[in-house]
């Protein structure tokens, strides 16, 4: 979600008067637990962690927890479990000396599946903090989405107009791979930062100078939203209200440009997939190069070094489209269908506030990439392909998520969606039935030294970042005991 007053993504906004109560929005009265078990539903478990809580939850179909692993620290956003049984986790770290925005975390951290913490990584400085994301490679290595600093004087010098200039600087976003070094340290393998794939035609005499349109492989430094107008006073009141992180400051407001929200990685093309919200867009850029090459526009496999070899969402970014071409709207969790899962090779992406005559909704689309032997087409003055999405899901009564969520496909060609704001799970078949739902029960009260929650998400309580469905056929479920936890937690007291 984008407040329109502070240009903060993943953080809710005042409701406007013709929109939802707060509340319904984000379903503080709503039954908890189980709500839909089909049949046909698929079988396994659900892993997830409230973005208050230091908790994480494996629960079954039933919707009954058989397994948790306890932290120091809420959640980034990003958990995965390891087929060895072990869960790898973002952790919100209190002391943060810079970076406000939606989404922060700084630890990377690694529970055995008895919850011995066996790798604490901290990322985490002036100049650098990781958020949102993580991946984990199929060496072990982990990607991870890092805003990194860079002053006023970096950003005019780029091209940057002064008036989309907060007086604090930008964070732009890069992206580290890091290998785990337990228990407390890792090395950085590999980088590619958006600064070194920049365009800008606003000056002649400055870096990067050339028309957007006819680059479509470099990244407006003008594109994005406008700075936030807000006074010290409307942003006090904002900090009260838990809609923005208590550390912000005025000065910063709209440094975060980018707010790269999601990562994925896939292995037989050896590419990254990110979600870019604040350009309602995806990016694809390529993994097969040296740090050198993803710093320059030549080299690795695909030949373009760390240019964009695929975006889509927003062709309007790069000067190629209209407002009517739009097809992402402050999206989360995109990823390539697995392979040999229905739909391999696709990508499935979710769109927080997609616009409707009667308020926005969310929606869940399944695209097919034009990629080629060479690369992904594009037309000489043209958009991306594709024009429309091959599947999608928006529920007849108009979800809405206006922050965080996410959707996967399942091995049964089902797909489970993470309504993330009101802390829903539920999995939809192809012809768009719901088969299994659940709304968690689980909100957490993680607070930070100065009392405030870790991440803003008022009124949204039972927020979850997102849910991920995990196969009975898991490695890391093999031999283990998963039955329902005697007594089970007890549900969050919510007024």
């Amino acid at each position: 979600m984008s407040d329109e007053k502070t240009g903060q993504s993943d953080s809710p906004a005042e409701t406007p008067a013709d929109e939802p109560d707060p509340r319904v929005l984000a379903g503080l009265d709503e039954p908890r637990g189980v709500r839909t078990k089909a049949a046909s539903a698929g079988s396994g478990h659900v892993i997830f962690s409230p973005l208050c809580d230091d908790i994480t939850y494996l629960i079954d179909r039933d919707g009954l927890v058989v397994h948790m692993w306890k932290s120091d620290y809420a959640p980034t956003g990003s958990l995965y479990l390891l087929d060895n049984g072990h869960l790898i986790r973002g952790g919100r770290e209190p002391e943060v000396p810079v970076f406000y925005s939606g989404g922060q975390g700084g630890r990377i951290q690694e529970f055995t599946w008895d919850g011995e913490l066996v790798w604490d990584y901290l990322f985490a400085s002036e100049e650098h903090l990781l958020h949102h994301d993580l991946e984990v490679l199929p060496n072990g290595n982990v990607l991870a989405i890092a805003w990194e600093r860079k002053t006023v004087e970096d950003a005019q010098r780029a091209g940057r107009k002064p008036e989309r200039t907060p007086k604090g600087g930008l964070w732009p976003d890069k992206i580290v791979e890091l290998e785990p070094l337990p228990p407390n340290d890792a090395r950085i393998v590999w980088e590619w930062h958006m600064w070194d794939h920049t365009i800008q035609n606003h000056d002649v005499s400055l870096d990067g100078y050339g028309e957007p349109s006819e680059h479509p492989e470099l990244i407006d430094i003008n594109g994005g939203r406008p700075l936030p107008e807000m006074t010290q006073e409307e942003l006090e009141k904002a900090k009260a209200a838990g809609n923005v992180s208590s550390n912000t400051r005025i000065e910063d407001l709209g440094a975060d440009m980018l707010h790269t929200n999601a990562i994925h990685y896939n292995p037989e093309l050896d590419q990254i997939v990110i979600s870019v919200p604040t350009f309602n867009e995806i990016w694809i850029i390529d993994h097969g190069t040296t740090t050198r090459e993803a710093s320059g526009h030549a080299g690795g496999r695909w030949g373009r070094g760390g240019d964009l070899l695929y975006r889509w969402g927003n062709p309007r970014t790069y000067g190629r489209g209209r407002e009517e071409d739009e097809q992402l709207f402050g999206q989360h969790d995109v990823r390539w269908v697995p392979k040999g899962m229905p739909g391999a090779g696709h990508l499935t992406v979710f769109s927080n506030n997609t616009r409707a005559p009667d308020g926005p909704h969310s929606r869940v689309v399944e695209i097919l990439t034009p990629l080629e032997d060479a690369g992904y087409r594009v037309l000489n003055d043209g958009p991306f392909e594709p024009a429309t999405a091959i599947w999608s899901y928006a529920a007849p009564d108009a979800f809405h998520s206006p922050f965080i969520s996410g959707a996967h496909r399942m091995a049964n060609g089902h797909t489970l969606i993470t309504s993330g704001a009101q802390g829903r799970f539920f999995e939809v078949t192809p012809e768009q039935e719901i088969v299994w739902e659940y709304w968690t029960p689980y909100s957490g009260d993680v607070r930070m030294p100065d009392g405030s929650k870790p991440h803003p998400i008022d009124p949204f309580l039972y927020c979850v970042f997102r849910a991920t469905y995990v196969a009975p056929d898991h490695p890391a479920l093999i031999g283990k005991a998963l039955h329902p936890l005697e007594p089970q937690p007890a549900a969050s007291e919510i007024k």
